[in-house]
């Protein structure tokens, strides 16, 4: 008996590529104007495009407003899909126009995580992966990997992004570490130390700011102020800074109690050139690795990834 050609399929029902790029152009710019732009055709050919569209969906997936456009709820559910298609399929070609013999990765994470975790473990890792090429994009600003921006991030949060795979990593923690010089032991004693700010970003989840870890301590910041209003008003008697690596270095040089990570910290913490005084910890998340849906099963990323999951502390 014959079988069945299992190698045919039916034709996908989708409608014209090039209307559903006319579509999600002018979605993304709110303008017919500036979609005919970006695709290199004049606005009454965006205009064509998308209501020959909406004629083949039958419905509307615009309100045509004064001088602006507004997507309808049916817009809105088509764009959010379209702008996810359209990213994963500029990522897929952008990759395959990569030289066949370059294995290269790129790594994006945090300033201070790049410049106290991954980069004391560069010779670790060539020792390990050889035959890739690891690029560090080191930066605060978070990257789109479903765009391709970079291959793998580690990040710290709560690991539930959409369109990415995420492997938890370790958690992570802050305390108060200082240097020995200072002799501090007791937390009676923290308000005669001057203390060391550290800047967090508007999206994190849990900072762990000053006036946190004096409530978690259940106790009163410096003299009935909070910290940040002390450093406003004491400028000279606090210091901050925008980077968590300065303010290591800050600590290290004995010039104050700083709310440090202990997984960036931990050489400082093992070798006793800091010192944890007292606690408590705040738990500010968890750090993760991530990478657009799919990739994680790239040969090249899928080595990069087990690495730096082989050095992570176990999470628990």
């Amino acid at each position: 008996m014959n079988e069945p050609d299992s190698s045919v399929r039916s034709p996908r029902r989708l409608p014209p590529l090039q209307a559903l790029r006319a579509f999600e152009a002018a979605a993304a710019h709110g303008s017919f104007l500036r979609a005919a732009r970006e695709l290199s055709v004049t606005p009454s050919a965006i205009s064509h495009q998308v209501r020959a569209l909406e004629d083949t969906l039958g419905q509307p997936l615009f309100r045509r407003l004064t001088r602006q456009l507004a997507l309808t709820p049916a817009g809105e559910r088509l764009f959010e899909d379209l702008r996810q298609g359209f990213d994963a399929l500029e990522a897929g070609v952008e990759r395959l126009r990569r030289p066949a013999a370059t294995q290269a990765v790129t790594l994006s994470t945090n300033t201070a995580f790049a410049a106290r975790w991954v980069i004391p473990r560069m010779a670790a890792f060539r020792a390990a992966c050889p035959g890739i090429e690891l690029r560090l994009h080191a930066s605060d600003t978070v990257v789109d990997l479903a765009r391709g921006e970079a291959d793998i991030a580690v990040r710290l949060g709560s690991g539930r992004w959409p369109g990415l795979a995420a492997r938890a990593l370790m958690p992570e923690r802050y305390a108060p570490l200082c240097s020995p010089m200072l002799g501090l032991a007791r937390v009676e004693d923290l308000p005669r130390h001057r203390l060391i700010h550290c800047d967090w970003q508007p999206q994190a989840h849990a900072p762990a700011l000053w006036p946190r870890w004096f409530e978690a301590a259940g106790l009163a910041p410096p003299r009935g102020r909070s910290a940040r209003q002390a450093a406003k008003e004491a400028p000279e008697a606090e210091l901050s800074f925008s980077d968590e690596t300065h303010a290591i270095l800050a600590a290290l040089g004995g010039h104050g109690v700083a709310l440090l990570s202990l997984t960036l910290a931990a050489e400082e913490l093992r070798s006793g050139a800091l010192v944890q005084p007292f606690g408590p910890a705040l738990d500010t998340g968890r750090y993760f690795l991530a990478t657009a849906n799919g990739r994680e099963d790239e040969p090249a990323v899928r080595a990069v990834w087990d690495w730096i999951a082989s050095q992570a502390q176990p999470a628990g």
